[in-house]
């Protein structure tokens, strides 16, 4: 029986591609594709696939490791892939905690895909032989959940605050966006920048920065 794939990632360009690239390979039948998480959760309870390839960076407060998170708390039996431009142990380790299978980068040759799908699908943990030394490394030193970005500690609607507030919208047009007061987007400002253990909006950006969360639409 094939190995049934859903492709995750905001731009139509790359789904194309993996998906083009997937059909011509025996046993694996990709069988939908979605653009954001929320459209991700919904296919896959519709499509029920195997395994999830999910792009890191996604819109609308929803990245790839909450939607990763969010699937396994109803889909349990589902596998996910992280397929990612980021090569930072720090995403690595975020989506390790998330419970994804496996992290792939997607500057990697299709033929590593490939064998981490069928990997995965076996019950096992596929990473880049790198990027095993680091979880291994991070094990010895004890430092592993040092290495988890505090970022998965805000609430859904505090990463769609930051995310607005880091690319530069004003307090008044995030509210607008969200249907909420400014005094409600203030309040949940003040807790981001604590959580963050952040202290001005130079800091804010810098974090947004590094961890890849300024791709704009």
């Amino acid at each position: 029986m094939d190995i049934k794939v859903l492709i995750v990632d905001d731009h139509a360009v790359v789904r194309s591609g993996i998906r083009a690239v997937l059909d011509t390979k025996p046993g694996i039948t990709v069988v939908g594709e979605a653009s954001d998480g929320r459209s991700c959760i919904k296919k896959a309870l519709e499509l029920k696939p195997d395994i999830v390839l999910m792009d890191l960076s996604m819109p609308n407060g929803r990245d790839g490791l909450y939607t990763t998170s969010e699937l396994l708390q109803s889909m349990p039996e589902v596998k996910v892939i992280i397929l990612t431009m980021h090569n930072d142990e720090q995403y690595l380790f975020r989506a390790l905690k998330s419970g994804a299978s496996g992290y792939v980068l997607k500057s990697a040759p299709i033929s590593e895909l490939v064998t981490a799908i069928k990997q995965v699908q076996q019950g096992m943990v596929y990473l880049q032989p790198a990027d095993t030394k680091k979880v291994i490394q991070a094990y010895l030193h004890g430092n592993a959940e040092d290495a988890v970005d505090r970022f998965e500690t805000l609430t859904e609607r505090e990463k769609e605050i930051f995310t607005l507030v880091a690319k530069g919208y004003t307090n008044k047009e995030v509210a607008e966006l969200l249907t909420i007061s400014v005094k409600t987007v203030e309040n949940h400002k003040g807790n981001i920048m604590e959580k963050l253990k952040l202290s001005n909006r130079r800091e804010l950006m810098e974090f947004a920065f590094k961890r890849g969360l300024l791709e704009f639409d």
